[in-house]
């Protein structure tokens, strides 16, 4: 199982990330080649077999076993009224999680995922980003240390999801200081907050960005002072899938939001990602166009808890079925190539 005991492992890993299978990726294209239709007639459907047959390691890639890993975290930052609701929905939320009763529990049975769901410390808060770090170094090896833990064991694809009022003002601070610009840029409404709430948030960035700014040398530090605890959970999935060769879905702004410190040291750190869909929150288009991530749906979805991913989920099987299942033209005695 892949663990981040220290920086030194964190930043080992992050410099070491292994590659697709170019083998895998030739053969699964030559059959491609061979299936009974015209060439790039399922447009997207054939790069998503072919990425799914590099990372997997096989020619024909399956979709067997999907794990979603749902995070939930508070955030100190909610104290400055940039959230439509209060933090007890967090907690609120992870008891719906637990009790089947969310989107994310219908969406993850009907697309075949084992749905886990992993509440960090909701009764502690991060420490407000606008005014001191989110997490001392211990709590934010713990958090990405608990998302990595979700990776153990032999599965097919990730994709994580997020509960955390309040956590878009962190997640804006991260794209911000990982990518440039300034906090109106990435500042969106979030759980719905009105012009006078887009403006607290957008003061709170900016405080975060004056405050830690200079201090965010490295990806763990620009986490650990900006992020959250289901946040860096989820950096720390997304890594160790990375390591362990293991497909992932991002779903929306903050699962991205979560790996643009990494993606941004390093932009080949996306390499094994696939975008699930471009949300409704105002910065995930430039989010995704930044990580250099060509989403697969555009639904209006907003809700988080790794739902889009999941719904892309059913694209991808349909990908991969289409690679695996369709006759070749000597299978099918269809005479030449269409």
């Amino acid at each position: 199982m892949i663990r981040f005991p220290d920086r030194a492992a964190f930043t080992s890993a992050l410099n070491a990330l292994p590659h697709p299978d170019a083998l895998a990726i030739e053969t699964a294209a030559a059959r491609q080649a061979q299936l009974t239709k015209p060439p790039g007639s399922l447009g997207r459907l054939e790069d998503i077999a072919l990425f799914m047959a590099g990372w997997q390691g096989t020619a024909r890639p399956r979709l067997d076993r999907i794990r979603a890993a749902v995070f939930a975290g508070n955030h100190g930052v909610a104290a400055q009224g940039v959230s439509a609701f209060p933090p007890a929905v967090t907690a609120q939320m992870v008891a719906n999680f637990q009790a089947g009763g969310a989107a994310i529990n219908a969406l993850a049975r009907v697309c075949g995922a084992d749905l886990h769901v992993v509440p960090l410390d909701l009764e502690r808060p991060t420490g407000d980003i606008s005014v001191e770090p989110a997490m001392s170094e211990a709590e934010c090896f713990e958090a990405l240390n608990a998302g990595a833990t979700m990776v153990g064991g032999d599965i097919d694809l990730l994709f994580v999801g997020e509960m955390g009022i309040a956590n878009t003002t962190p997640g804006s601070a991260l794209c911000a200081q990982a990518l440039g610009g300034d906090a109106s840029l990435w500042v969106g409404r979030g759980t719905g907050v009105d012009d006078a709430g887009i403006g607290r948030k957008i003061r709170a960035v900016s405080r975060a960005l004056a405050l830690h700014g200079s201090a965010c040398d490295t990806p763990f530090e620009t986490l650990r002072r900006l992020g959250g605890r289901e946040i860096a959970a989820m950096a720390g999935a997304i890594l160790a899938a990375r390591m362990e060769h293991v497909p992932v879905l991002l779903d929306g702004f903050i699962c991205c939001a979560a790996i643009a410190p990494l993606a941004a040291a390093v932009p080949s750190f996306t390499d094994h990602c696939l975008a699930a869909h471009c949300s409704a929150e105002a910065g995930h288009a430039l989010l995704l166009k930044r990580l250099g991530l060509k989403p697969l749906l555009h639904l209006d979805m907003r809700l988080g808890e790794g739902s889009g991913a999941a719904v892309a989920t059913q694209v991808v099987r349909c990908a991969l079925a289409a690679h695996r299942e369709m006759a070749t033209f000597a299978e099918a005695a269809v005479a030449g190539a269409l």
